[in-house]
């Protein structure tokens, strides 16, 4: 008889690619995640993961079983889930990922009295900045600063988000303070490099208008492109969530180029064709409000 504990192991390290992975994400010891894949794979008579040193792929059969499997945690999972609805209550595990910065300033934040409210739900949060694949890598739901572009991906919008081309004061001392586009080309630029170019997008009457900058420094982290803007290094666009403080502060000033960068939002993602859970939609409702339309961090900015 197949047991759900061995059929969640194994989901888990297919989507994990390695038990020590897979053991982290389902909070239990190596060892009893490998015990757990060993007795299913008994019981069904194949071998569905092939082991090295190296790393775990699926063998055929594993990857013929991997997705039903999937779809049968999914549903029991779900099923525990609606029994607690019923009961007047949210409960289960849920795995989301979201940038380190906007994780950091105001998603734990908000996060925290929700989860205080309801204490059934097993709230994994993995704080990355990088673009971490939903569904291969095993997440309910990835919230998201910027344009989804992933369309397997099915996207709530949780906040709009205004960004500022911002400098330090002793930049534009030494440097001069740029008042058009053409000026920007003269001058360094802090870029998110996990965008993947150095350039500035802006909005004007006649559509979308990209300036290529220099590059000064680029690094995939809002706090460390915030911390150089800061310390001179260049001109840096950020969202306003990261830099009003320092504006407010005199830290940065906000540069008019007679432009606007243009708009985005704070997304929460879901892959398709996986019904989000009652528990998903009851914390992307709960963000909305907490954010408000204007979020709460570019109200008097």
């Amino acid at each position: 008889m197949l047991k759900i504990e061995g059929i969640a192991a194994f989901v888990a390290v297919a989507e994990a690619g390695s038990i020590s992975e897979a053991a982290r994400r389902l909070r239990l010891s190596k060892s009893v995640v490998s015990e757990r894949l060993a007795e299913m794979e008994k019981t069904l008579g194949a071998t569905l993961l092939h082991r090295t040193t190296r790393k775990l792929t699926l063998t055929e059969d594993g990857a013929a079983f991997l997705e039903r499997a999937s779809r049968i945690v999914h549903d029991v999972r779900e099923a525990a889930a609606d029994l607690a609805r019923r009961r007047g209550t949210l409960a289960g595990p849920l795995r989301i990922a979201a940038p380190v910065t906007f994780g950091r300033m105001h998603l734990g934040p908000a996060l925290y009295p929700f989860l205080a409210d309801h204490p059934e739900i097993e709230l994994t949060l993995d704080l990355d900045d990088r673009r971490v694949d939903a569904s291969s890598d095993g997440y309910d739901a990835i919230i998201r600063h910027g344009l989804i572009a992933d369309s397997r991906l099915v996207a709530w919008k949780l906040a709009r988000s205004r960004r500022l081309l911002v400098a330090s004061p002793d930049y534009l001392s030494r440097h001069g303070r740029p008042a058009s586009l053409s000026d920007l080309e003269n001058h360094r630029g802090i870029f998110y490099t996990n965008r993947g170019v150095a350039d500035w997008r802006f909005q004007g009457p006649d559509g979308a208008v990209v300036i290529r900058g220099r590059l000064a420094f680029g690094v995939n982290n809002g706090d460390v492109i915030h911390d150089a803007a800061v310390a001179g290094l260049g001109l840096a666009l950020l969202p306003v969530f990261i830099a009003g403080p320092a504006i407010g502060e005199g830290r940065l000033v906000e540069i008019d180029v007679g432009y606007w960068p243009e708009p985005e939002f704070i997304f929460m993602a879901h892959p398709e064709g996986r019904n989000p859970s009652a528990k998903l939609r009851a914390i992307a409702d709960h963000l909305k409000k907490i954010f408000g339309d204007p979020p709460y961090w570019e109200r008097g900015s």
